[in-house]
């Protein structure tokens, strides 16, 4: 397929892999890349030093583009930069943060810039600041997410309305019928990341693998809104923000619960009491872990066989 996001990346399929934080290292991000997609290598969980070491596994795993995402709120975001610009990345993906902070030294550095976004005043401020494309997430997706709550399907609509750019659209896409849905409403792409951190390279524990597997309808929610909000499963470490939330305690507090590393303690290490289990409210519909290559063809098939569907009714 050609159009806008293929060209850009250079990519067979326009389908990225999310740069999830502990579920995103080289591994799964070179599976993606080789069976045509984005495959994208999350920085927000790595050292400057072990960034540099999944680039470059990366690069030996495979001969075909991929991508770095950049939470640009990151403490020691001009070391994660430099090594990016060392390492000769050609695409960068910025999150949770300013695009004008970065996105012009990138360019320069012939770099291909994307920023994820949730609400169409930010899709406007990321095109005037020079991106070359803007992920648009809805509420629906995992982890950090907008304070708007905006669905992914009302959207796509209002920031095709607000940019030229193209758009790529994530949050409750897990299949090839949804990315037709999402693509339909104006799209050029997708972005998925709960269905890939349930592949075989996913480096995420095999404990919350498991869990995921067993996650219903409901059993995630949006919440620490007083800081920024994440979608996550409800447990244990939940109980505690939601009995603090209950009795209107200040962000203060809310930090001090969350601590440090609750997230690599649940989805990297597998404690599933009280570490931070963020995933998207499309897991519900997923039943297997799979290798990465499979899931991408299994979504580009799905996505030709319901288009043709549709165009005969």
């Amino acid at each position: 397929m050609k159009n806008r996001i293929t060209e850009l990346f250079g990519i067979e399929y326009p389908i990225i892999q999310a740069g999830m934080i502990w579920c995103s290292g080289w591994h799964l991000a070179a599976a993606v890349s080789n069976a045509g997609g984005l495959g994208i290598i999350g920085a927000g969980s790595m050292y400057p030093d072990v960034l540099r070491e999944h680039i470059q596994k990366c690069k030996k795993a495979t001969n075909k583009p991929f991508a770095v995402n950049v939470p640009l709120l990151y403490p020691d975001i001009d070391l994660l930069m430099q090594i990016i610009v060392d390492e000769g990345v050609k695409i960068v993906f910025t999150s949770a943060g300013n695009p004008a902070t970065w996105t012009s030294m990138l360019k320069q550095k012939g770099i291909t810039v994307v920023h994820v976004i949730a609400n169409s005043k930010f899709a406007k401020k990321a095109a005037d600041a020079g991106v070359d494309a803007i992920v648009a997430e809805g509420f629906e997706a995992g982890g950090h997410n907008g304070r708007e709550e905006t669905t992914t399907l009302c959207l796509i609509p209002l920031i095709k309305q607000t940019v030229t750019i193209p758009i790529i659209a994530a949050g409750g896409i897990g299949s090839g019928k949804a990315m037709l849905a999402a693509m339909a409403l104006g799209a050029d792409g997708v972005q998925i990341g709960t269905r890939f951190v349930l592949s075989e390279e996913s480096s995420a524990h095999i404990n919350f693998k498991q869990k995921l597997l067993q996650t219903k309808e409901g059993d995630t929610i949006l919440t620490l809104k007083k800081l920024t909000p994440v979608r996550m499963i409800k447990n244990e470490f939940y109980k505690q923000i939601e009995e603090a939330e209950t009795r209107c305690a200040d962000a203060e507090e809310l930090k001090t619960i969350l601590g440090r590393a609750r997230a690599k303690k649940g989805m990297f290490e597998g404690d599933l009491t009280e570490g931070e289990l963020e995933i998207g409210q499309v897991v519900s519909t997923i039943q297997s872990v799979k290798p990465a290559a499979e899931i991408v063809q299994e979504i580009w098939n799905e996505f030709l066989i319901t288009k043709k569907e549709i165009s005969e009714l």
